[in-house]
Order: structure tokens, then sequence, then C-alpha cells
């Protein structure tokens, strides 16, 4: 199992940034174009544990599609999704918000397995590793055009 944590303190209030993240329409703007994300299921979601959404995207041109289940959902400070299908082994995505100096610090951690068996860590070091980085990356600029504050990323 490899983690990945990324976090971004920002001035602006949990009350501001939670309903952000909690519109899932908002996920296209945090997501690189070269992945061509797509969102499947119809708008609006509504967002509650057992949520499913479906997703389409191209992973390095490979064309993948993505379901994930909200498992946690505490709002305005937590929630979880996990992959149900889509091109990991497993996925499970916390996202955190917790109110700091005055701002939010809102934190990601994700804990995944690739595919690919024996080839694993060379898949992890030469593709998968990178290749999330660059997205983590991606959405934390994003997220600073948006709300301000500074951002990063470790896997």
């Amino acid at each position: 199992m490899r983690e990945l944590r990324a976090e971004l303190w920002t001035p602006r209030p949990i009350d501001e940034v939670f309903p952000f993240f909690a519109d899932a329409a908002n996920l296209d703007s945090l997501t690189p174009p070269w992945l061509r994300f797509e969102i499947l299921t119809p708008l609006p979601i509504v967002m509650r544990v057992g949520t499913l959404i479906d997703y389409q995207l191209r992973l390095r041109g490979i064309p993948v599609r993505w379901r994930s289940e909200i498992t946690a959902w505490e709002p305005p400070y937590r929630f979880v999704d996990e992959q149900r299908r889509g091109p990991y082994k497993s996925w499970w995505h916390q996202h955190t918000f917790v109110p700091a100096d005055g701002g939010t610090l809102i934190r990601d951690h994700v804990r995944y397995q690739s595919r690919g068996w024996f080839l694993e860590p060379l898949l992890q070091r030469l593709l998968v590793g990178p290749d999330l980085q660059r997205v983590f990356s991606f959405r934390a600029d994003k997220l600073r055009a948006r709300f301000g504050g500074a951002a990063r990323a470790s896997a």
C-alpha cells in the first residue's frame, strides 16, 4: 500500500471551503486537462455516505472508467471517497478540513495500491508516483488560485 499526503492552508473560512469540495462538479476544475476528466453521473450529485459517482478519464492516453463511493461524510470537517471500480487495485482518499490560524487547513490523505503485481515497484517509480505528484501539484495550484494560501504534497 502506498500513501500520498498533501495539505494547503488557505485564509478562507471552513464554511466557504467545504461547500466547494461538497459540490462534485468542482472536481473537474481540480483535475488536469491532460486527464480529459468527465463526470458521467448526472449533476447535481447529492453527497452523503453511499453516494456513487462515475467518471471517465484518460491515463497516458488509455480510456479508463472510475467509480467512487462516498464512505464517510462529516461536513464541514471530513469526507472519504473510495474507488469501487477503476485503475487502482485499491484507492482510499480522505479529505479533511481544519479551522487553523484564521483560515482552513485542507488535507488530503490517499492510500492506494497499483495494479501490476511484480512490476508494481517499477510502475510506481516511473509512472504512478510521478503522475500522482503532477495531479496533486495541479490541484494545489488551482486551490491556491481560488482560495489563496500555501500547499505541499508528498508521496
